[in-house]
């Protein structure tokens, strides 16, 4: 692989918490007193996650290919738009290297569903889970996110072009 055709990309995204009885993060169902408030499942690592890939392959983002004022990805499944944009990457030529992901929260507590969520982001990504990195921080009791009003996740991709991965 020549190092200057990789590519990297970032992602970033936020939702607010609300009551409720269950979260999905990085495709794992995670049961808690707590909801995503989004037009979709809100799984703000798999956003976060494609918009680094969509931004690795200079096709914008997530909110354009999957725009929140299109009824049709209401309650959206994040992983079905997760694979829809591994589709695009594959068809550019490209696969993905790696990807590291870190969860923002205060609540819920995810350590014991890191395991999970790398198999599933693994599987769906098409790669080894040794290929997905997913780590979770607090901010300490600081802001929205620290009074449990909301979860914020940042995601950073390695993509090459597919013949040299």
């Amino acid at each position: 692989m020549n190092l200057f055709d990789a590519r990297i990309g970032h992602g970033f995204d936020a939702h607010q918490l609300a009551a409720g009885t269950g979260v999905t993060l990085g495709g794992v169902q995670i049961a808690c007193d707590y909801r995503l408030v989004a037009h979709s499942d809100g799984d703000v690592l798999i956003h976060a996650l494609c918009d680094a890939l969509l931004g690795a392959l200079g096709r914008g983002d997530i909110g354009q290919w999957f725009p929140d004022t299109d009824a049709r990805f209401a309650g959206a499944d994040s992983r079905d738009l997760l694979r829809t944009v591994v589709d695009a990457l594959h068809a550019a030529g490209y696969a993905l290297v790696n990807a590291d992901l870190t969860l923002i929260a205060e609540a819920p507590r995810v350590a014991a569903y890191t395991g999970a969520m790398r198999e599933c982001l693994a599987a769906d990504l098409r790669v080894t889970v040794d290929r997905i990195g997913v780590k979770a921080t607090t901010n300490e009791g600081m802001g929205h996110i620290g009074r449990k009003a909301g979860v914020a996740a940042h995601a950073v991709v390695l993509i090459a072009p597919r013949e040299g991965v």
